[in-house]
Parts: structure tokens; sequence; C-alpha cells
């Protein structure tokens, strides 16, 4: 490497998600990383490389890391799941613990201010936003959650401008709105458009994922990428911001109307 050069080494951002997952169990347990290297017998420093997605441990250390935690097999499964796709599952390094947050939850509420929320997207919609084919297959093995049963509610406000945004083509446009209007049929997803206009409170995109021992996870996305914030007075903001463009959206029937006056007008 160059002298002066300030390149890092590749972090895998499934071992960002595990880490993230370990670091949960250590601060619900109290411990700071010093008292838990101490209890697992290893340097406080490998305890800092794992939370941070540096190394990647064996799983005989997880199953250590989840006995010592009281994490109830959670941390071995989190390794289960993330390493075993390290090779072929690729989040954006921000999003990587929310999918196993998403999948898990018993409600979502969501806000969508630029694009079409990605549990919605239809493929060809997904394959002009995304770098490459294993991007794509990723978004489409998450929407995999849309026929599960039961399923998670799922609430999305998406604003008006969303679907006159050209994304591809025409034709990918129009079927995309059509899928929009047959998911909005479904039993337990509610789709409502927020016509363009000004709503105090409202800045960007963000999903609150409500779990099933009534936790709430929101994802919020930044000027850079995304956030994941478990901060009581943020997800309190966040759950008022979502009330109030529930209230003065478009009803789910209107909502479906609109979209499809826009398909027939716009996109044929």
């Amino acid at each position: 490497m160059p002298a002066g050069s300030s390149a890092r080494p590749r972090i895998d951002p499934e071992l960002v998600g595990f880490g993230t997952v370990v670091r949960r169990f250590r601060e619900e347990s109290s411990l700071k990383q010093d008292e838990l290297a101490q209890l697992v017998n290893v340097a406080r420093s490998y305890i800092s490389h794992v939370e941070c997605g540096r190394t990647k441990c064996r799983r005989d250390f997880a199953e250590r890391l989840d006995n010592v935690l009281n994490a109830n097999e959670g941390i071995v499964e989190a390794w289960d799941d993330l390493l075993e796709q390290i090779k072929q599952v690729r989040y954006p390094t921000h999003f990587v613990a929310f999918p196993k947050v998403e999948a898990r939850a018993d409600q979502l509420r969501v806000y969508e201010n630029y694009l079409v929320y990605g549990l919605f997207q239809t493929e060809a919609y997904a394959r002009v936003l995304l770098v490459d084919d294993e991007a794509v297959a990723t978004r489409m093995r998450r929407q995999e959650l849309l026929s599960r049963s039961p399923r998670a509610m799922i609430s999305v406000v998406m604003e008006e401008s969303v679907l006159y945004r050209e994304v591809g083509s025409k034709e990918i446009m129009r079927a995309q709105l059509e899928r929009l209007i047959e998911l909005s049929q479904q039993e337990g997803v509610f789709l409502q458009v927020a016509k363009t206009g000004y709503y105090r409170g409202v800045r960007a995109s963000f999903t609150i994922a409500t779990q099933s021992d009534r936790s709430e996870i929101a994802y919020v996305i930044k000027a850079t990428g995304g956030e994941i914030s478990r901060d009581p007075s943020e997800l309190t903001r966040l759950s008022e911001v979502i009330h109030t463009l529930n209230v003065k959206s478009c009803n789910t029937e209107d909502s479906r109307a609109l979209i499809r006056k826009v398909m027939q007008d716009r996109w044929t």
C-alpha cells in the first residue's frame, strides 16, 4: 500500500449486521466490551472487531456469546442467517441489519417520498435502480415476506410525485402502477397517496417496524444512505408524522383510483 494511503480493508455488510446483533445483546445485558471479553476469555479488541464487522468469528464463539449473554439462540441464529449468505446476498452497508427486523415485524408503517417502496417494486423497476443482477435478486428475495402467512400488516403512504417520476420507461411505469393497484387490494395492505403539498414535520422517507413484543425500530433515509434508530424520541416523532400523513392523505379507495388515473393518462 502506498505511503500515506487511507484505504481500509473491505468489510462485508453481512458481518456488520451480525456485529449489530452482538452489540445489541451485549448492551441489553448492561455489559461493556471489556467485561464481555473477560467472560468469553478473549481480548477486548476482538469483541470490538466482531461488533464492527471487521472479523468473522467461528460458530462456536457465537455459541459462547449466545450463552453468556442469555440470547436464547438469537446470536447463533444471526450467525447462521447472515454468514450463510455472505457470498450471495448483498445489501447496502447502511441497510444490512434492517431486513431481518423487517421480516420479523408484525406491522410495517412506511412513508416514501421519492421512489416506490422496495417491497412493492416490480423486478423491472428495481433493475433500473440497482447496480447488478445480484442486488436485484436480493430485493426480490426480500419481497418473499409478502407471501407469508401470517404476514405483517403493511401501511404505506407514498408521495403523489412517485407516480409521475419515470423510472426506466413508460412500460415499466405502467406495470409498476398495475402492481401497486394489485397490492392495494390485498388484505392487510393499506396504500395511500399523499397529494403534493406541505405536511408539517414530513421530510425524508422512513419505515417503522413493530415487533411481536411491541418494540419498534425505524429505518430513516438520510442524504448519504440510511440509519437504523431505536431512539424513543425519534420513534415518537416518526409515529406522529405517519399519523398526520394517514389522516391527510387520500383514503385507500381514492388512492387506488388516482394510481389508475395516472397510469392511464401518463403511462399508456
